[in-house]
């Protein structure tokens, strides 16, 4: 291994392994998502009574850990994820990485996990992104993904928060998120299940919430569609999010055009691409909302011509157009099952600004290298 270079908090240790530039460009050829990965990982250590220890960036791997580990027992994980884009200038950039920080510390809290620091979250990604620099691919609507991990890891089996934890940040080059490419898709709307209820964590972005929607999906498959549409736990009758996104509403009101997205409860994850396309929408000009919406009203809303478009977000998939909705209670298009020109100009423009493409008047942007 190479000689070992230190930051602040981090010892760089470089992979004796890394990937030729040859074997880079065919890893990266349309990889799918989260299948491929770079050549190094951050990992920082946590033990009760002497707080986050130096942490390390070294070759990407197998991490070693005991079999009463507490978070196969029970569960005490959660995740991030955000994205670095190749700029126009051909500089390296980081969206919004504070926000998903900030929602980590949030997270945590939530788990009983002790927050990791914003300014070492920071750091580990700009020493990953900087050391694997090469893995960020460059067209507009690729990227490379961040995937910061944390899980509780003290060898014990009493039901209690951990003594020890992990913090783990890994990368992988990123194309599109549904393979078929971005297109309309068809969701199912569980009446069966629920994501979330009212005290639980719906807002914190822990392993169990996707555990536990793994069977609605699967049903969601089983009825021919491509994603499930959660209701709420107490009247299952207004609309939460869409698979693991949130989802947008597009009304056309008296002439004006409203972007409207369930509002915040608790139960819903606080996306940092749904605030981010608020914002976006108010600067085109359409009225932005967050508020509660039933299936009867999407129903009937789409039926009248009120509401013209849906579709949802999020880190991953950016923007994906709901085409076709399917439920017990009947189904139906939804703007002729197409993609719509609202959720286009919103990706359009999300994308620019990510890309460098137009100026990043928020300061979202945080450059990383160049």
């Amino acid at each position: 291994m190479n000689p070992a270079m230190s930051t602040s908090t981090l010892e760089i240790h470089p992979s004796d392994h890394a990937a030729s530039p040859e074997q880079r460009a065919k890893l990266m050829t349309n990889p799918r998502f989260g299948q491929v990965f770079t050549d190094h990982m951050v990992v920082i250590p946590y033990k009760e009574g002497q707080g986050w220890g130096k942490g390390e960036l070294k070759a990407y791997g197998p991490i070693e850990m005991s079999p009463a580990s507490s978070v196969l027992h029970y569960g005490q994980a959660i995740f991030e994820g955000f994205k670095a884009y190749k700029q126009k200038d051909g500089s390296i950039a980081s969206f919004r990485p504070e926000a998903n920080a900030r929602r980590f510390a949030t997270s945590a809290t939530r788990l009983a996990m002790p927050e990791l620091p914003e300014e070492r979250f920071l750091e580990a990604a700009r020493a990953l992104i900087t050391q694997d620099q090469a893995w960020v691919p460059g067209a507009v609507g690729e990227s490379l993904y961040m995937r910061p991990l944390m899980i509780g890891t003290e060898p014990a089996l009493g039901v209690h928060a951990s003594n020890e934890y992990l913090f783990i940040l890994m990368a992988s080059p990123s194309g599109a998120y549904f393979s078929g490419g971005v297109k309309p898709v068809t969701v199912w709307i569980s009446d069966d299940y629920v994501r979330a209820a009212p005290g639980g964590t719906g807002f914190a972005k822990c392993a169990g919430n996707y555990a536990a929607s793994l069977v609605a999906q699967s049903q969601a498959k089983g009825e021919g569609c491509d994603q499930v549409v959660w209701l709420d736990a107490i009247h299952r009758e207004y609309i939460e999010e869409m698979g693991g996104m949130n989802i947008f509403f597009v009304y056309q009101e008296k002439g004006e055009t409203v972007v409207v997205t369930p509002e915040l409860t608790g139960t819903l994850l606080p996306g940092i691409t749904r605030d981010s396309l608020l914002q976006l929408a108010r600067e085109l000009g359409y009225r932005s909302e967050e508020r509660k919406i039933s299936v009867a009203e999407w129903k009937a809303a789409v039926a009248e011509g009120r509401m013209t478009e849906t579709f949802a977000c999020g880190t991953a998939a950016v923007i994906t157009p709901v085409g076709r909705v399917k439920s017990r209670r009947g189904e139906w298009l939804v703007n002729n099952g197409e993609t719509g020109p609202v959720a286009a100009k919103l990706r359009e423009s999300l994308l620019n600004l990510q890309h460098g493409l137009i100026p990043d008047t928020h300061g979202w942007m945080k450059k990383i290298v160049g």
